[in-house]
């Protein structure tokens, strides 16, 4: 299932029933799992372990070098799980000596044009929407979705299950299981159907909502109202999971609109 016209290096691993498609390019130290596919024109570069049943279209470029100038052509890896589908042209970079690979993972939806740069950790189950640009050191949590056209700061962490709102400028961490959007970006509640749909229950929707409403709506700063949920509010893995992402974030969390003035700064 290899073409002639593909150029694939001798030290490369390639398993069974791999499709590697005219004018592909696989270099050496990649590793490829069964069932793939590569499209033609696509790169795969050294230092790549991609999965199994993965699709990566035309023009792709996967585990490139990083655009950081402290890169010292240091021995790093890019990792893309099972079943993940990377669109046309889209890049992904691999890591640096400051965490050494680049992560995507299992059943994951990179659509076109998407960058993901050094560093970067995406869960599994995420989608990446057309032309989204992440810097480096970028955490996506599990079934998280950035939507297209948006910019994510370096360092930024997005929790499990957030949806960040196309166009957005993602500054500051983004709690689990919410909504992301406006300009500066803030809480626009939680991703009540994204939850239905992975099978989350009425009353752990309401659980989750009651947890924010500490957060966003009480007029508390972030550690009066963390210690008022772990007094308040019965334990639950989804609690647990939104006061552990607050309490190690270090850029800070996405603000209530309720705390930006009329054109947007922060009051």
């Amino acid at each position: 299932m290899i073409q002639p016209l593909a150029y694939i290096h001798s030290e490369s691993k390639i398993a069974r029933n791999v499709v590697v498609e005219p004018f592909a390019m696989i270099h050496k130290d990649v590793e490829i799992g069964e069932g793939t596919w590569v499209a033609s024109h696509a790169v795969i570069n050294e230092g790549a372990r991609i999965g199994k049943n993965c699709r990566i279209y035309p023009g792709a470029v996967v585990s490139a070098i990083p655009q950081d100038l402290k890169y010292n052509n240091e021995y790093t890896l890019t990792y893309v799980g099972d079943n993940t589908t990377i669109r046309e042209y889209a890049t992904i970079s691999r890591g640096t000596e400051e965490h050494w690979k680049t992560e995507v993972g299992s059943d994951c939806l990179i659509m076109a044009y998407a960058h993901i740069a050094h560093d970067c950790i995406i869960g599994n189950s995420c989608i990446i929407g057309n032309n989204v640009q992440m810097a480096g050191h970028v955490h996506v949590g599990d079934w998280a979705i950035v939507s297209a056209i948006s910019a994510v700061h370096q360092f930024v962490k997005i929790g499990s299950h957030a949806f960040v709102s196309g166009g957005s400028l993602v500054r500051k961490d983004v709690p689990p299981f919410t909504k992301a959007a406006r300009e500066p970006i803030s809480y626009a509640g939680i991703n009540s159907v994204g939850l239905r749909r992975r099978g989350y229950t009425n009353q752990q929707i309401a659980e989750i909502q009651t947890v924010y409403r500490y957060i966003y709506m009480k007029g508390l700063n972030n550690s009066d109202a963390l210690n008022q949920i772990e007094l308040e509010l019965p334990p639950s893995d989804e609690r647990d999971e939104i006061v552990n992402f607050i309490r190690t974030s270090e850029r800070g969390i996405m603000k209530s609109p309720l705390q930006f003035g009329e054109h947007g700064e922060h009051e």
